[in-house]
Order: structure tokens, then sequence, then C-alpha cells
């Protein structure tokens, strides 16, 4: 942002992201990997970020390096089935170890305030407990895995307690049983399994993958069902294990109540903040159903509509429609929205008495043209102007003459339009005027 207008219209942009996430529950896992990095002080001022604009966070972190390292300073070699490692007694003292060591870091920075920085003021207040009960993995394969577990459940009204009070709820990757005994889980049954039981908005799952660029920006629950059984065959690139195996608990946190799930790279600055905060994002977002729909405008949607067509009225390309106007006639609009944003809109005005329809106002907002968007509103429209057994319809344009007519629309003349439409022709505008018989 190099000017005060760019920076005035970014603020302005993330507005909408900051009302709509504003006492929602995220759930942000990240690996031991992401502690040890030196980044990761940045990815605590984005935590802090989030927390003062209102979000309930849940954090879930991994320890796998940190209990390595503790497992090779004491000599100890451990078994791996089916990529769980078996923790026998000796493994879980190094796991509780590495664990408590991480878990205790990650609260300190989260309790900074220094003058000057991100975390000035912040007083943000970490909250953990017993929250994950948890049981054994038992035998697989033959080999029994003693004190490695799954969770069982997860204490969500303990956790939404806290919450409520404005903390911030850190979950380390151990579970405990009725019985006391301890098992080491992994940071991605936890996180999900806590995403599902909070009923939480998102599952963000940060990924030690630098390139997520085989996995699509969206998916929807069906459509990531179909990659994970590889019955996609325009794919080209495979999907890296780790990749699929964080794709499967996204997907199953979608399955089982968790609105939205993110994939996103651990490596690239101010991850969490790129994907929430920005319409596109950088990673890959499941939903439980597309975000795409093509739907009858509503009286909440004027605000949106009037900031599309505002600049193409500046340029003299629209009609100017003021907001009391375009509220009167909201119900002849229909919008392109994506995810809460509307990307596009188009009108229709019948003319009963002479069997015909004008298009109106259709405008696909800059960054999304070339992408079919226009096509499919257009069709919309010939879809609803048949269906009230009309057979043309018209549009008056100053700029679109070509597209209108590679979409089978053919010049007229004013002479053409209805009576009505020849009394209010503006002939200063002095608008093509073509006709589509359908």
């Amino acid at each position: 942002m190099n000017t005060p207008a760019e920076f005035v219209a970014w603020f302005r942009s993330v507005a909408p992201y900051i009302n709509a996430f504003r006492g929602k529950t995220f759930v942000i896992s990240f690996s031991g990997e992401m502690v040890t990095n030196a980044a990761f002080v940045d990815f605590i001022h984005d935590v802090n970020l989030l927390a003062s604009l209102g979000v309930r966070l849940v954090l879930v972190h991994g320890a796998r390096p940190q209990i390595q390292l503790r497992l090779d300073e004491s000599q100890l070699e451990t078994q791996t089935v089916m990529g769980m490692r078996v923790t026998d007694p000796a493994a879980l003292q190094c796991v509780k170890e590495s664990v408590g060591r991480v878990h205790h870091e990650i609260a300190a920075l989260l309790s900074m305030g220094l003058p000057n920085s991100p975390m000035a003021n912040a007083a943000i207040r970490v909250t953990s407990g017993n929250f994950v009960t948890a049981c054994p993995q038992g035998v697989i394969q033959g080999i029994d895995l003693m004190h490695t577990g799954k969770v069982r459940k997860i204490n969500a009204p303990a956790i939404h307690s806290r919450l409520e009070q404005g903390d911030v709820v850190l979950i380390s990757p151990l579970g405990y049983s009725p019985t006391g005994e301890i098992f080491n889980l992994t940071m991605e049954n936890v996180a999900t399994e806590t995403a599902i039981a909070l009923h939480a908005e998102k599952l963000i799952l940060l990924l030690d993958s630098a390139d997520t660029s085989v996995l699509p920006r969206e998916l929807t629950l069906p459509e990531s069902k179909l990659l994970l059984e590889n019955k996609t065959p325009a794919r080209v690139a495979p999907i890296p294990d780790a990749i699929r195996s964080s794709l499967q608990y996204a997907t199953k946190a979608c399955e089982l109540g968790v609105t939205r799930a993110h994939l996103v790279s651990r490596h690239i600055d101010g991850a969490i903040i790129q994907e929430l905060f920005t319409h596109d994002g950088i990673g890959c977002m499941i939903s439980q159903e597309t975000l795409q729909a093509l739907r009858k405008a509503r009286i909440d949607d004027v605000g949106g509509i009037l900031q599309l067509i505002e600049p193409l009225e500046a340029e003299g390309i629209l009609v100017r429609r003021g907001r009391e106007l375009l509220e009167i006639e909201i119900d002849r609009f229909t919008v392109l929205e994506h995810d809460g944003v509307i990307l596009g809109c188009a009108a229709l005005y019948p003319f009963p008495e002479e069997h015909a329809c004008e298009l109106a106002c259709l405008a696909i907002h800059p960054d999304y043209r070339d992408q079919g968007h226009g096509e499919r509103l257009l069709k919309h429209i010939e879809n609803k102007t048949i269906a009230q057994d009309i057979h043309k319809l018209f549009v008056l344009t100053t700029h679109a003459t070509h597209w209108f007519i590679e979409h089978g629309f053919n010049p007229a003349t004013p002479a053409e339009l209805p009576k009505a439409k020849q009394n209010l022709y503006n002939y200063q505008r002095r608008s093509k005027v073509l006709i589509k018989h359908l």
C-alpha cells in the first residue's frame, strides 16, 4: 500500500470479515516444528490480533521434534506402527517433559506485552486444563502402542466457559483417562475433535509443507471426499501423504459440523491473516456447501450492489440508481454471491403487455471478470424470462455491445422497444439496443 487511499480501501475491505468473525470460535493447530522457527513470534502477534478482534481462540500445539530430541538425548529408540509412535513408559516421560516445555514457552509468548510491539496492551489470558479425555490406541498389527492414545471426549462446556471469559485456550497433545493415565496424542486428532465438539466456525491446520498448490483454493465436502478417493482424473500432481492426512482431518471436521476448515502453509508470513482476511485466501478451504450462490437479491444486499455498480455509474456505463430506487426495485435483482461477497448482479424488468423483458444492470466485479460469471447471470436471466412465458429479451448498453452480440443478441432500434420503454429512452446516452429471441 503506497498511498493513504490504498490503505483506506484495504481497511474497508477487511471490515466485513471483522464483523463476521467477532464472537466466532476458531481452532488453530500448529506443529512443534513451527514453534522452533524464528517466525513463530510473528504468528503469536497474529493470534493476538485475532483475539483483539473478538475471535474466540483455541490453540492446539504439537511437539514431535521436541519429543524426538528428548528421546535422542535419553538414547531411547521407539517403534512406529502405521505412522504412530509406540509410547512405552520411558518414552512417555520424554513426551511429558517435551510437551510441558513447549506448552509453557507458548504461554510465555502469548503473555508478552512489550511497549512499541504488536503485543502492547494485549493482556491475553491463557488458560489450559484437562479438557481432553483419551483412551489407548490398543494393539495394532500385533504391537501394543501402550501410552499412544486417541481422543475419547472433549470437555466442551469447560472450554466454552473459558472462551466466554475472553481467555485464549491452549491445548497440548496429551490426554488423560478416568483412571489417571496419560496418553500421547497427535495434534491433528486433538484439534479436529476439539473443533467438532465446540461446533467451531473454523478449524485451521497450519501445515509444515511449504507448497500447498496441489490443493484447490476451495473444496466442498463432496469434492474433498472425491479427492481423497482419487476420483478426480483431471488432477495431475499426487497429494503428498502429509497433506493428505491433514485433508482427511479437515474433511472429517466439516462432515461432523465444523463450518469450514482451512489448510495453510505455515511458511507464509502472516499465513492465517492472509487466509482469513482476503477474499481468495492463500490456502485450501473446505466447506460443507459450495460458497458460490446465484440467488434473488434481498434488502440487505443493497449496500453490496451499490458498491459494485457505483464505479460503473461514475464511468457512464450504467444508468445511475440511488439507494432509494434500488431498495424499491430490489425484487428485480439477482446477485452472484461468493462467501458473503457480491461478485455480480443483474436485474430483470418485464413488459408483459408486449411480451418482452429487459435485462438491466448486468455487472461483474472487476477482479472476477472473464471467469464465466457474466454468462452464468445471463443464462439465469434468460431462464427467468422464459419462465414467465416471455421469449423476447432486450438490453440497452453503451459499452458491451460486442459481448451481447457474441451471446446471441441482435442489433435493433429504439422503435423496436416496448412503448413504455421507448418513452424512457435517453437519446443523449445513445445506448445501443439489442434483442435476443429465446
